[in-house]
């Protein structure tokens, strides 16, 4: 039977993986209470349709920092793609091309970050590059230009690792990050990722808008008083997430944190969640709540994982056709009419 919902790709996925790669993509940290959490918090939103709305058209176009998307879903960063496929970050970037979307690539990929442009220019992808500075300013600074010059839109700045989080499964597992023999591709040479940090501060995003001119999103804000500091900062966009649950355990589910950062930040810029989406339901709640888009992690690597290209576009096609009925059942027939009535928190 072909899959008829992203859990079925995850059902697929584990079976196709060996346990300690399946652990890497699937943990959390400590005892895993905020990656369930992110699942629990969607799931206890109620929505409020209206009735007697023409939804015979339905229009899910939006744009991303100025980049036209045919969907309000992008792909988030995940790290070591290859350890899913063996075309990797390359095989997502083609799938983002044919599902009219935007993928952000990882500074921990297994593909360089020009080699998953010239995959994404062959599908008409747009790029955002996510950075971890690591292990120096001099070798981030490298990274950040060499985006610049293969054409990536954006850099998106994680904020939300200042260490790598208590997860338990790569521990029992002994797992480096990425598994071997997977390496970094774009830090070649340079020891695995997490045993040195560059320290960042809010005074990080003047030296990161020193090196680019590229837009620059804040990746891991969860409180209103840092959204408010992002934007005294000047980026143009806050991407909403607790890390998938790999960083900080019991820290709030990112839908939850949502309407209080898109309230901090009254439109000064565009905000953005991640974690736990499954469902068009999901991406629903997280529009009403003011989101302008949400972020794909997991179930893009499920896809990967199952059949490479394919794979990956099977499950954003998948999540679109739920969107577009969720938004036809709730009498939401365009992005601009979802708006905070339609859910009960």
């Amino acid at each position: 039977m072909e899959p008829v919902n992203v859990f079925d790709y995850e059902q697929l996925a584990q079976g196709r993986m060996a346990g300690h790669l399946w652990d890497f993509f699937q943990g959390g940290s400590d005892d895993e209470v905020t990656m369930r959490e992110c699942r629990a918090a969607f799931e206890r939103i109620r929505l409020r349709p209206r009735v007697l709305v023409d939804v015979s058209a339905i229009d899910m176009r939006t744009e991303a920092l100025g980049t036209p998307v045919a969907m309000p879903m992008l792909i988030a960063p995940t790290a070591a793609q290859c350890v899913a496929h063996p075309e990797g970050e390359c095989a997502t970037a083609q799938a983002a091309g044919r599902a009219g979307t935007l993928m952000i690539a990882s500074t921990v990929a297994t593909r360089t970050l020009e080699e998953i442009a010239q995959a994404a220019s062959g599908s008409n992808a747009a790029l955002w590059f996510q950075l971890y500075v690591y292990p120096t300013l001099e070798v981030a600074a490298q990274l950040v230009r060499r985006a610049e010059a293969a054409g990536y839109r954006a850099i998106v700045l994680t904020v939300d690792l200042p260490r790598l989080g208590n997860r338990e499964r790569d521990r029992r597992n002994n797992v480096a990050i990425p598994p071997p023999p997977f390496e970094e591709a774009n830090l070649t040479g340079i020891a695995r990722i997490g045993q040195a940090w560059v320290p960042l501060t809010w005074d990080s995003i003047a030296w990161l808008r020193s090196v680019t001119a590229l837009p620059i999103l804040l990746k891991g804000i969860l409180t209103a008083e840092d959204a408010r500091l992002a934007v005294e900062h000047g980026v143009a966009g806050i991407i909403v997430t607790n890390h998938g649950g790999r960083q900080l355990d019991t820290a709030i589910p990112s839908i939850e944190a949502l309407p209080e950062i898109v309230e901090a930040v009254k439109g000064r810029c565009e905000v953005y969640l991640d974690g736990g989406i499954r469902r068009g339901t999901d991406i629903l709640k997280a529009l009403a709540l003011g989101a302008r888009a949400v972020l794909i992690g997991r179930p893009v690597l499920w896809g990967l994982a199952v059949n490479g290209t394919e794979g990956v576009y099977l499950v954003l096609e998948l999540l679109r056709r739920e969107l577009e009925l969720s938004m036809a059942l709730s009498g939401r027939p365009t992005l601009a009419s979802i708006d905070r009535s339609l859910v009960r928190l």
